[in-house]
């Protein structure tokens, strides 16, 4: 009781200030009981298919008293936000903005298909091979126009497709193709490319003579464009010019094999300048290759080399 004594002078000097913290702490109590049964507006963050980030609005409204026990809220959403959608890793990858793309499948086959379309096509590439010996018997010019343009379905750096095809059929201009790459190759076996050279080149039976240029109905040269130039004449850039040729003239080959002709990749070497301006082709254009193209003689014979076995040309991991 001494102790009650001594606090009541304190409460009775004080009471004010003890009955505004009672009366604070009470109407907290119920303004956060009021906000929490109101909705709550949630920023949500969604993707389209372009992977361009939208915002959309949720609703959130809680529970009724009688059911917050069985159900949970009920999550309303905007039509920007109907669906949500994430790009697949494929589609996040690129950017579809700039240019104009239009849908590609392909046909496809099932397995043992495959398999057999892949062998077959093997079989009749394996029976390639770099020809020397050419008859003058005529090809149709749309049989070769058919080849350059699958030459032209080739791939290339940024599409720039930096190639260009001379085909010839002239005879007159054969015959100063060929003066003109014999007075190289002469130098050439003699002087340029040394003993070692000319001693490997032996088991394939080559020398600095070329007389199939003037047998065969035609002579395709191939010419890199190192760059490119825009309809106002200033230089465009044309990317990997050298492998994209590379690439387009290996589909070139393909192609002169399956049409049932020959021909024989040739680099002429030390006459491309020579060559440019015989053939009239304009500076931002380098000789790549010279092949000549028809039927096989009757009497033609290849080198007896073997191809190497697949474990030594492919590697899997």
């Amino acid at each position: 009781m001494a102790g009650l004594g001594q606090i009541a002078p304190f409460i009775l000097t004080y009471w004010q200030h003890f009955l505004a913290l009672l009366l604070g702490y009470v109407l907290a109590e119920v303004f956060r009981s009021r906000s929490s049964n109101k909705p709550r507006k949630i920023e949500a963050i969604s993707t389209d298919k372009t992977g361009i980030v939208r915002e959309a609005d949720i609703q959130c409204e809680p529970p009724s008293a009688s059911t917050a026990s069985e159900k949970q809220p009920t999550i309303k959403t905007s039509d920007a936000a109907t669906e949500e959608e994430h790009p697949s890793p494929e589609e996040d990858a690129f950017d579809l903005e700039s240019g104009k793309h239009i849908p590609y499948s392909i046909e496809r086959y099932g397995e043992d298909e495959m398999k057999k379309r892949s062998q077959e096509f093997y079989l009749e590439m394996n029976k390639r091979r770099s020809v020397r010996y050419f008859s003058n018997e005529p090809v149709p010019l749309e049989v070769i126009e058919n080849i350059v343009r699958t030459a032209g379905t080739s791939p290339s750096g940024a599409h720039t497709e930096p190639w260009t095809y001379v085909v010839v059929a002239d005879p007159e201009m054969k015959a100063q193709i060929r003066d003109l790459i014999e007075d190289e190759e002469r130098v050439n076996y003699e002087k340029r490319m040394g003993q070692k050279w000319v001693d490997d080149l032996k088991p394939i039976g080559t020398t600095w003579k070329k007389p199939y240029m003037t047998t065969v109905p035609y002579l395709i040269i191939v010419f890199k464009q190192v760059y490119g130039l825009t309809d106002s004449g200033h230089r465009k850039t044309h990317y990997y010019h050298e492998i994209s040729t590379s690439i387009s003239v290996g589909m070139l080959l393909l192609a002169i094999h399956h049409a049932g002709l020959v021909t024989l990749t040739s680099t002429p070497m030390n006459a491309g300048p020579r060559l440019r301006v015989l053939l009239e082709r304009p500076a931002n254009e380098k000789v790549v290759l010279l092949l000549p193209v028809g039927y096989p003689a009757e009497n033609a014979l290849v080198p007896d080399f073997k191809r190497k076995p697949l474990d030594e040309v492919m590697v899997l991991k």
